[in-house]
């Protein structure tokens, strides 16, 4: 009984909340109910609501792209991230966004030239890592060797790790630096640097020395060699 009294109370306040509060009130406070429920669908539909009442300017664009990106939507990321980004091309975290919904869409050039934007902003070694490998991706040794060197040149906080798939059944997480000193080796390979390509692999086993794809490179060199 004390918890249908409970409940019917809160019914009650709520309705008279409701009554008194303004349309983007309401649109608000059911938006922070979809979240608590994990509805993406009706998050987004009062995301939309929100943005229609406060105008082309309203915050709520940046938390639909954070929306669509965690839920890993990256079409409708891109699109909401391109909106956002014609009138503030500065925000880091929303290009680094649209930089990895260009790339998980597989359109690499358009990607390279975000990660491109983002590295001038930015000077991050981990920004120029991938920006080498999309360059890699497309076939442009060139540079993607500069950049790579770019990238090992650069400070490293030691916080970020890359996962390399190893076969279908297992992945490594590998610190940046190895992962930068195995691409660079990777790079070296198709510029026909073999012997630049041995000296990279070698310094990405020293700085993670389980690192198995580095390992069957090297062996392979070593193979052509004797």
């Amino acid at each position: 009984m004390k918890n249908l009294i409970y409940i019917l109370t809160f019914i009650i306040t709520t309705t008279v909340i409701a009554q008194n509060a303004t349309p983007l009130d309401v649109k608000k406070q059911q938006l922070k109910q979809a979240l608590a429920y994990g509805d993406d669908a009706v998050a987004a539909a009062n995301m939309y609501a929100i943005i229609s009442i406060e105008g082309p300017q309203s915050t709520y664009k940046d938390s639909l792209a954070y929306l669509y990106f965690n839920a890993r939507n990256y079409s409708s990321c891109f699109l909401v991230t391109n909106d956002i980004l014609k009138n503030n091309s500065n925000n880091l975290e929303l290009l680094e966004m649209q930089a990895i919904s260009l790339e998980s869409l597989g359109v690499y050039g358009k990607a390279a030239e975000v990660y491109e934007t983002l590295l001038t902003k930015t000077n991050n070694n981990y920004h120029a890592y991938k920006l080498a490998g999309l360059q890699l991706a497309l076939n442009k040794f060139e540079a993607a060797n500069a950049t790579i060197k770019k990238a090992n040149q650069l400070p490293d906080d030691g916080k970020i790790e890359v996962t390399f798939q190893v076969n279908k059944n297992y992945n490594e997480n590998v610190n940046l630096k190895a992962a930068i000193a195995y691409v660079e080796g990777i790079i070296a390979l198709n510029l026909k640097k073999n012997a630049e390509a041995k000296l990279s692999f070698e310094r990405a086993i020293k700085l993670f020395p389980d690192f198995v794809l580095a390992k069957g490179k090297l062996e392979a060199l070593n193979a052509i060699k004797e």
